[in-house]
């Protein structure tokens, strides 16, 4: 990864902070936004106090003109375009397993739809001007996506259709577009429950650099695939 660019959004926490920790220990330079200002400058302080390179910035993913400017500050930065967008930004308006759909305030729907479905198009939108050759879009998702069970609500709705967003991207653009699957993950979406989002990093690093692009292109890898190929 050295030398090359990697977006990261939703980077302040969770998965997103440890994809951005993990590409960054691997020499990429990483731009990392979340709504929180002083908290994303802290991970990147952090970044780069332990000899890495990495971008700030304040930014909204359901706002598109927040996400254009984030994309074109990695553009400017890069050497040849930006190579990897990983957008982690999520939201879970309620507690897993004890939020059944039939009980979400419309709020909670809209704005499930806007940061979870909405959030993914607008970063791989905003990102296609600025894609290098042999970039790479992985989105992070669940089980849940695929396999309803009660109680997960407007997140679990809102996550099948982040990975309708990565089908149909797959099938019209020249990039490889794919669904990342770490499994249940200890975040704050999870309420602590699940493995260390550390392992989520290092499935989505071997799924930027070493999984098969046809592999990747409008599918789903997950821990399956990872051990496999690592074993």
């Amino acid at each position: 990864m050295d030398g090359l660019t990697a977006v990261v959004t939703g980077a302040s926490r969770g998965i997103g902070e440890e994809v951005a920790r993990r590409f960054a220990t691997e020499d990429a330079h990483v731009v990392v936004c979340a709504r929180d200002k002083a908290e994303i400058e802290a991970v990147t302080a952090d970044i780069e106090d332990g000899g890495g390179s990495a971008t700030a910035m304040r930014a909204d993913v359901r706002d598109e003109f927040d996400v254009e400017r984030l994309m074109e500050t990695a553009a400017r930065e890069s050497d040849g375009g930006i190579d990897f967008v990983v957008p982690c930004a999520g939201v879970f308006h309620g507690s897993p397993g004890e939020t059944p759909l039939a009980d979400d305030a419309y709020s909670a729907f809209d704005d499930s739809f806007q940061t979870n479905v909405r959030g993914v198009f607008t970063a791989v939108k905003e990102a296609l001007p600025h894609l290098a050759d042999d970039a790479r879009v992985l989105v992070p998702s669940g089980k849940i996506a695929r396999d309803a069970k009660p109680g997960y609500g407007s997140y679990a709705v809102s996550k099948a259709g982040a990975e309708a967003v990565v089908r149909q991207f797959a099938t019209e653009i020249e990039y490889p577009v794919g669904v990342v699957d770490p499994g249940a993950v200890a975040t704050d979406l999870t309420g602590g429950q699940g493995r260390d989002p550390a392992d989520a990093a290092d499935l989505i690093h071997w799924a930027a650099t070493e999984a098969s692009a046809d592999d990747l292109d409008g599918e789903v890898l997950g821990l399956k695939e990872f051990k496999r190929a690592t074993a």
